[in-house]
């Protein structure tokens, strides 16, 4: 199947567009203004969507995942990236920070619970918000499960991936001296934040190519490039979080404090070839998570857009419309 053709199928399946309600901007109080946006019914069932990277920033297609005359969807560009404020900055931008802004938000819709519906990196952020609040938390759908631990930081920015694309992983390590490849994290942080602008973006659309290029299994290896103020921003961002170990206190911490999440239902839908987060960390979450349904699809990546994760998430986003809070 060719990328396109992915698309298209997936598009037939989701809910016609849909726009805003209520757009606007949050400002936290330490330097970030966060926007924020409400689309379908705005007396609905209450559920907030978590964008991946860190650094994705919110797409419209998001809305189109959930029945507009049953939900109130809630999507919202976290620190730095998307049309929140500043661009690519990573001042006072950390998971904690998130976690904070998502209070924020809840509060000031005036929604006491919600259900929260987030994949990579938005499934680590709503793990993370969970296990802090949970009791702000109805139900949880996660997709391509990151558990922000070294052994996956290892396994994609240490060569266990490129084993699988060997020509892909050669471009992303090209731009990096040959004694810094070891560790192209930091190297790639180095060139990052750099302060020269040409050098950021350059930097910036070979890291977002490395992931963009495997994120469909569908893919033929080239994953594109996109603006590059979104390069830059994405890249940034996710950097600067996977360098922090995402400011998590010790590896594993999401494993760890996992009893935090007895009493919450959730979802797991997890690509079987998934080559980003591989579908361990989901079976993993799965055996310490009892209140979870972990389904693995078929001949499926990592992307939200592959046909066959697309179909699982509205099935459970269907199934969930009658949902009680």
């Amino acid at each position: 199947m060719d990328k396109s053709s992915g698309q298209k199928r997936t598009a037939q399946l989701l809910y016609p567009p849909v726009e805003p309600f209520d757009q606007r901007m949050i400002d936290t109080g330490d330097g970030h203004a966060i926007y924020v946006e409400q689309c379908g019914h705005p007396q609905g069932l209450p559920v907030v969507v978590l964008h991946g990277g860190p650094g994705g920033g919110c797409s419209p297609v998001m809305r189109r995942y959930f029945d507009p005359a049953v939900y109130r969807v809630i999507l919202f560009d976290q620190r730095g990236c998307g049309r929140s404020r500043p661009h690519a900055s990573v001042d006072n931008n950390t998971t904690w920070h998130l976690v904070a802004d998502m209070e924020r938000i809840r509060a000031e819709l005036g929604i006491e619970r919600w259900l929260v519906f987030g994949g990579s990196w938005g499934a680590t952020l709503a793990l993370v918000y969970a296990e802090t609040h949970p009791g702000r938390v109805a139900h949880l759908v996660l997709r391509g499960v990151f558990l922000m631990t070294q052994d996956e930081l290892a396994w994609f920015y240490g060569g266990g991936a490129g084993r699988f694309f060997p020509d892909q992983w050669q471009r992303f390590l090209a731009p990096l001296p040959e004694d810094e490849r070891a560790e192209p994290i930091a190297a790639y942080h180095r060139r990052l934040f750099s302060g020269d602008l040409p050098t950021e973006i350059r930097h910036a659309r070979t890291w977002a190519g490395w992931e963009n290029a495997l994120a469909a299994i569908g893919s033929d290896g080239y994953g594109g490039e996109g603006p590059p103020d979104h390069a830059r921003a994405f890249a940034r961002l996710e950097n600067h979080y996977f360098t922090h170990a995402g400011f998590l206190d010790g590896d594993g911490w999401i494993l760890a404090h996992a009893g935090r999440l007895s009493g919450i239902p959730g979802t797991i839908v997890q690509g079987r070839y998934d080559v980003i987060c591989p579908p361990v960390s989901a079976w993993k979450l799965s055996q310490v998570w009892r209140e979870a349904s972990l389904r693995i699809v078929p001949l499926s990546g990592h992307a939200l857009s592959e046909p066959g994760i697309s179909a699982e998430l509205l099935a459970e986003m269907d199934r969930l419309r009658g949902f009680r809070l």
